[in-house]
């Protein structure tokens, strides 16, 4: 079924930009949709951004502000959250996740499928 894994997180500057993947060796994501969270150290994990599993719709958490774009290719079985102007506060694991749900659920509901999460550190 459903197996999600990330890639793309890595140290960088402030100011700087990252592309995260999420691969699904499983099956398409066209059934899903598609959700990002972060865990930064000592805090509990937060919604960062999510998509639909057509792709027509998205929704971004309020701390993002016009920085994040989601996206997916479902051709690919891949979905992508790129990370512009990044700030230390973005430091974090970014963690991909899947649901049978609606874009708006997957920030409410605990998504049915996870990634492991790739690590994102930003430097001053």
């Amino acid at each position: 079924q459903v197996q999600l894994v990330e890639s793309g997180g890595g140290l960088v500057h402030t100011g700087a930009s990252l592309k995260l993947s999420c691969i699904n060796s499983g099956r398409t994501f066209e059934p899903y949709a598609m959700g990002w969270f972060r865990q930064a150290p000592g805090k509990e994990r937060e919604f960062v951004a999510s998509i639909s599993g057509s792709g027509a719709t998205t929704l971004y958490a309020d701390f993002v502000k016009g920085r994040f774009t989601i996206s997916r290719s479902n051709a690919r079985n891949a979905g992508y959250l790129l990370l512009n102007n990044l700030k230390p506060e973005d430091t974090a694991v970014y963690t991909c996740a899947a649901a049978q749900r609606t874009a708006q659920e997957m920030g409410v509901v605990e998504p049915d499928y996870w990634g492991q999460g790739t690590q994102v550190t930003v430097s001053s």
